[in-house]
Order: structure tokens, then C-alpha cells, then sequence
């Protein structure tokens, strides 16, 4: 299929084929890989190639996973993302835009706690096409990097040889499958 789809399309994560995973230094000598497990998220197009689309999406933080439940329980706390009293995360784009054949830079307000902050993300456009049930789909690489602590995660332990636990930069990957409405 043409990369081309109708004017004023509306689309919607299919979240059993996608992954939305982050990446933080531990140690500053290796690195740990998490995801949010339940989100969802709409982009709605006006344009044939997604240039200038609105993105919406949200994750709940409680459904976090590192792979270590110790961890979890810890990322859910008030040291990190407290989601007792701040349950989801969102993104709402500011703009979208398309770079080069295929690739896009997204930017939007990132709101994490209380904490909204302006991010950028790179956007590889990886094509749709017409599933075997008839349903057009998109796939899309998004990736970019936040500090945590602009988003009020600020929990922090210093080694006894003086070394940070925990990074503050940390990376997000995404790899999304979009469904036509």
C-alpha cells in the first residue's frame, strides 16, 4: 500500500504489537531495561504521509516493569513516579513533522507527577499496509531521551566508591503499531 492515507484520518495504538520500554544507567555500568505494559495512545492525520498529525498517548504507571518486582514497587513509590497520587503519564504533541522519506521528528508536552516538560523525539515511519482481516495498520520507531529529574523523579544513592545508582538520563524506545479507526 502507498504511504498515502485519507484526509482526516484516525488511528489508535494496537497495543499487543507494540512496546513502549525506557533505559536507565544503573551503576553507570550497565543498563536497565523497563516497560509500561498498559497504554494507549490516538493520532489523528489531516495530511496523506502523518506530517503535521496529532499524537495523544498515556501509560499507567502502575503497570511498570523492570523485570524485578523489588524494583517495580520502588519505581511506583513517591521516590520515583508516586502512582498512588499520580496514576498515568502522558504525551499530547506540539508538532510533527516530517524530515526526510520516512523520517519525522515529534515534539510534545511529556507530563510525568506534576511535571510537564517539552521533549523531541526522533520517528521512524517503518510503512502501512492492509493486515490479512482487512485492517490498515502504520509502524512507527520512536525513540528520544528526558532527564528524569525535569519530571520530579529525583531519587538518588551514591556508591561507596562515590558513583550514581541510578542515571538521570534515560532513553525511550518505542516501537508502535498504529490501527485505522
Amino acid at each position: 500500500m502507498d504511504t498515502a492515507t485519507a484526509i482526516n484520518t484516525k488511528w489508535a495504538i494496537d497495543p499487543t504489537h507494540s512496546e513502549i520500554h525506557f533505559k536507565v544507567k544503573h551503576m553507570m555500568v550497565s543498563t536497565v531495561t523497563g516497560a509500561f505494559n498498559e497504554f494507549e495512545g490516538t493520532v489523528e492525520t489531516k495530511t496523506g504521509d502523518f506530517a503535521g498529525a496529532a499524537v495523544a498517548f498515556s501509560a499507567k504507571v502502575d503497570s511498570i516493569s523492570t523485570n524485578n518486582a523489588q524494583r517495580d514497587e520502588h519505581l511506583k513509590s513517591d521516590d520515583f513516579f508516586n502512582a498512588a497520587a499520580f496514576p498515568t503519564l502522558s504525551f499530547q504533541s506540539t508538532s510533527f513533522s516530517k524530515n526526510s522519506d520516512g523520517e519525522y521528528e515529534l515534539i510534545g508536552d511529556m507530563t510525568i507527577r506534576d511535571h510537564t516538560q517539552s521533549v523531541k523525539l526522533a520517528v521512524e515511519y517503518n510503512g502501512t499496509v492492509v493486515d490479512p482481516y482487512g485492517q490498515t495498520k502504520a509502524g512507527f520507531e520512536i525513540t528520544g531521551k528526558v532527564s528524569r529529574k525535569d519530571f520530579g523523579l529525583k531519587w538518588s544513592a551514591i556508591t561507596e566508591a562515590g558513583g550514581v545508582v541510578v542515571g538521570d538520563e534515560v532513553r525511550l524506545v518505542l516501537n508502535v503499531q498504529l490501527v485505522q479507526q
